[in-house]
C-alpha cells in the first residue's frame, strides 16, 4: 500500500471507523480529541433531567464524563458507524442496562426522534462528514426544544488543512464559512468560543490545534 492509499484509509477511518482498524483508530480519536469533546459538553449548559443527543459519539469512552454533569440525565447517541455503535454500547453497559443511555445508527441526515424531544445537542469533529449540512441542521432544529442548545465543535480551516489526509473527502471551515452555513438555519448564533491546546498528531507530533465550539440557540 502507497502513502496515498494509507491516507485514503485513514481518512475513510476518521468517517466510519470500522472493523479492528476502526476500534484502533477511534482510541487514538478518544484520545486526542478529549479536550474538544469536554469542551463542547462544558459549554452546554446542562441542566438536570436533560435529555442529551450527540452525533458521532465514537467508541463513547467519554459518556461518564458527560453523565456526571447533573443529576437524572438521559443520552442519547447517534453514529454511522456499526463497529462505534457496537463498541460505545459494550463501553457504557451499566448505562445502557439503567437506561441512561442509548445508542442507535442514523443515516447521517434523517434524525429519529420526534419534534421537540430534545435539550441539548452536541457534535465533536464530525461536521468535516455531512452529507446534507444543511438537511441535517434543519433536523436538529426540528428535534430540539424551544430553548434548547446545539454545540457544534470543529478544528479551525487553518490547522486542519496542514494535515496530509483531510485531502481525502473532507470539507474545512473556519468561522466564517461556518457562519455562512448556519445562516441558512433558524437557528440564532448564541456564542463562539475558540482555544488552542496541544495534542499529538495522528502521525506522533506534537502539534498545536486551534479548534471552535459554536454554540446555536433555537
Amino acid at each position: 500500500m502507497n502513502d496515498n492509499d494509507r491516507l485514503k484509509e485513514l481518512a475513510a477511518q476518521l468517517r466510519q471507523p470500522d472493523g479492528a482498524m476502526g476500534i484502533e483508530v477511534a482510541d487514538m480519536m478518544h484520545e486526542s480529541n478529549i479536550g474538544m469533546t469536554r469542551h463542547a459538553i462544558d459549554r452546554l449548559d446542562i441542566a438536570d433531567h436533560d435529555h442529551i443527543l450527540e452525533l458521532g459519539h465514537g467508541n463513547g469512552k467519554h459518556l461518564p464524563y458527560l453523565l456526571r454533569q447533573k443529576a437524572d440525565l438521559t443520552y442519547y447517541g447517534l453514529e454511522i458507524s456499526k463497529t462505534m455503535s457496537r463498541e460505545a454500547g459494550k463501553m457504557n453497559q451499566a448505562f445502557v442496562e439503567r437506561k441512561q443511555a442509548l445508542f442507535q445508527l442514523y443515516d447521517g441526515v434523517h434524525v429519529p426522534f420526534a419534534d421537540h424531544y430534545i435539550n441539548r445537542i452536541f457534535t465533536v469533529n464530525t461536521i468535516y462528514f455531512w452529507k446534507e449540512p444543511e438537511r441535517l441542521l434543519s433536523e436538529l432544529y426540528r428535534v430540539l426544544k424551544p430553548g434548547g442548545k446545539l454545540n457544534i465543535t470543529f478544528a479551525q480551516q487553518s490547522f486542519m488543512q496542514k494535515l496530509s489526509f483531510t485531502q481525502y473527502g473532507f470539507t474545512l471551515y473556519d468561522n466564517e464559512g461556518i457562519t455562512e452555513l448556519l445562516k441558512k438555519t433558524p437557528f440564532c448564533i448564541a456564542d463562539t468560543a475558540t482555544q488552542m491546546e496541544d495534542i499529538k498528531s495522528k502521525s506522533g507530533e506534537e502539534v498545536t490545534r486551534e479548534f471552535t465550539t459554536v454554540s446555536l440557540e433555537k
